[in-house]
This record gives C-alpha cells, sequence and structure tokens, in this order.
C-alpha cells in the first residue's frame, strides 16, 4: 500500500501543489483541491488494490474538491467511486444533485461527469474506485445513483461501511489474485444490495432509459456553460431526435431539458455568487460564466427561483457564511 502525507513525504515542497499532483496521479485525475487554509493544509492519503477495486483513505483539513467540466477532456477510462464518509461532514454534488454526507454515508461518483466536494471540517474518507464495466456488471445503471444519498443509518448500509473499513489492513496482505478478484466481487455485490434495498421501486425499469437518461444529464453539465446549450444541440451531440430527447428526460427528471438547463446555471450561479473565492467578482460576470447571456434575464429568472435578487442573496448568504467562520475561530 503506497502511502502519501504533507507532513512528511510531501514536505519541503508547495503543499497544496504536492497534493495535487499526488492525488491525480495516484488516484483520480484532474481533480484539485482549494484548501480554506493553504499554508496549514493537512492531508494524508493511502492507496492500495483489491482485485479491480482501487481503495483509498483519505484524511483531509478543510477544503472544496473539484472536477470541472475543462479538466474532463483529459480523463481516460470510465470510472465509478463508491464514497464513504467515515468521519466529519462535507457536502457532495454532481448530476444537479446535492447530498450532505456524515459519518457512516456514502455516496456513488462518476469521474466522467463534474463534481465537487466540500469538507466542512478535518474529515476522513474511504473510496472505492472501479472501472465502469466492472461495476455494471454488479450495478445496472450507476449513472442513477451518482449524487444520491445512502445513509448509514440503515442497518444494511452500515454493514457495507463495517466491510469497507475492514479492507483497508487487508490491502497490506500479498493476497493471490483469485483471492482478491473473489473478494473485491462480494464487495461490490454488497454495495449493489444496499443500493437496490435502499432505492427499490425509485429507479426506470429499461438499463437503456437509465443510461439514455445518465448520458443527457452527463452531456448537459459537461457543456452547461457554453450560452449556445440548447435542447437541440444536445440532440444533435448525442445522436439523438430532438423528440426522443425529450421523451427519455421526462421519463425520469419530471421536468423539460430547458428548464433542467436553466435550474442547474442558477444553482451554481447561487454557490459561486455566495464563495468568498468570487468575492471579487461581479454578478453579471458570474452570471455570463455559466452561459446566460442577458442580466436583465438572469436577475429575473434567479429572482423566480431564490426569491431573492441576486445582490440581496450574495449579501445575505456571505454573511451567513461570515458567521459561520467567525464561531469557527472562536472555537
Amino acid at each position: 500500500m503506497e502511502s502519501y502525507s504533507t507532513a512528511t513525504t510531501l514536505s519541503g515542497r508547495p503543499r497544496v501543489s504536492a497534493w495535487n499532483e499526488v492525488y491525480s496521479t495516484r488516484l483520480a485525475p484532474q481533480v484539485q483541491f482549494s484548501p480554506a487554509d493553504r499554508n496549514r493544509f493537512s492531508a494524508a492519503l493511502d492507496v492500495g488494490v483489491m482485485g479491480p477495486l482501487r481503495i483509498a483513505r483519505m484524511q483531509v483539513d478543510r477544503c472544496s474538491i473539484e472536477r470541472t467540466p475543462a479538466s474532463l477532456a483529459s480523463v481516460h477510462g470510465r470510472f465509478y467511486a463508491f464514497v464513504l464518509q467515515v468521519r466529519g461532514h462535507s457536502l457532495f454534488r454532481q448530476y444537479g444533485r446535492e447530498v450532505a454526507l456524515g459519518p457512516g454515508d456514502f455516496t456513488l461518483c462518476d469521474n466522467a461527469a463534474p463534481h465537487s466536494l466540500q469538507v466542512d471540517e478535518m474529515s476522513e474518507f474511504v473510496m472505492m474506485r472501479v472501472a465502469a464495466d466492472v461495476l455494471r456488471s454488479h450495478l445496472p445503471s450507476p449513472e442513477e445513483f451518482c449524487g444520491r444519498l445512502l445513509s448509514g443509518a440503515g442497518g444494511f448500509t452500515h454493514c457495507a461501511a463495517s466491510l469497507t473499513t475492514s479492507l483497508l489492513p487487508q490491502l497490506e496482505i500479498a493476497l493471490p489474485e483469485e483471492y482478491q478478484n473473489r473478494i473485491a466481487r462480494n464487495v461490490l455485490d454488497l454495495m449493489a444490495t444496499s443500493y437496490a434495498i435502499a432505492f427499490d421501486g425509485t429507479q426506470p425499469t429499461s438499463a437503456l432509459l437509465a443510461g439514455r437518461q445518465a448520458a443527457a444529464r452527463r452531456y448537459i453539465e459537461q457543456n452547461l456553460r457554453d450560452p449556445d446549450l440548447s435542447p437541440s444541440s444536445i440532440a444533435r451531440g448525442l445522436k439523438l431526435s430532438p423528440r426522443y430527447l425529450r421523451m427519455i428526460f421526462a421519463a425520469n427528471q419530471g421536468e423539460t431539458v430547458s428548464n433542467y438547463i436553466l435550474r442547474r446555471r442558477l444553482e451554481e450561479c447561487a454557490r459561486q455568487i455566495t464563495d468568498p473565492r468570487w468575492q471579487g467578482h461581479t454578478i453579471t460576470e458570474i452570471a455570463f460564466g455559466w452561459g446566460f447571456n442577458s442580466a436583465p434575464h438572469f436577475t429575473r429568472s434567479f429572482r423566480e427561483r431564490f426569491d431573492a435578487s441576486p445582490r440581496d442573496y450574495r449579501r445575505t448568504n456571505m454573511q451567513v457564511l461570515g458567521g459561520k467562520r467567525t464561531r469557527a475561530m472562536l472555537t
């Protein structure tokens, strides 16, 4: 098992850039960490292999972790990762979904789509990365579970969490490949069963339909900043008819393609205008960066969505964030 730490193996180098390089080369390419405090950032990573599973334990200080649409072009291979929050709390976003993770909770991440993880405090995670074709033999439509909460409060999920954490010491043992593959199959079957129990009856009956829906969402997320993104351009990009695109989207999303695009852009704008790192950028600049090309249209749509103007929303939520930071400094 390989081990890395900002306190030991990475000492003597710029912490954040060294950590980003290690994480990208050892676990997930083109993922960027943005610490709350670059000078005091602390992180550690243990990585090992169990058959087709690449398993990692990560301890990381307060930060945001993100894979942007721009970085996806240089990512090769399709993988998924089960993410278990062992300690601390975080917020995971993917496919327009947002899930708050606490100890014992799982979520599933698709490395071929943009995503972010906001870590609120010193936290520990265990991640199991698996190739898409391997996972689909156990979980036929994994895209449908990305960004959803598999709560640790359920008894069966607790079993899955216990097994996942118990794998870490076994990575130091040189087991024969046959046994590694057998263990990995059992782990993936357990994870698939946990998801089936938690989401029984909520998923499409057709794996083909689920795959088409996921491809449409993934295409939108990758091109959300493009002002020319539209149902027609999406249909062309996916080589589908506009009518078929509307049909497969409505079957599961419950909203039109255009409404989904607008909602996701507004959500990303709302997140960014309250991000302290973007305080120096105007609201119009942020809106245009997410594909809007009319300031009045953006303001009107934002008010309808959040019941406040973008300026008032920024002021109110920046104050709330500021209060949280102040309390954190006093405790």
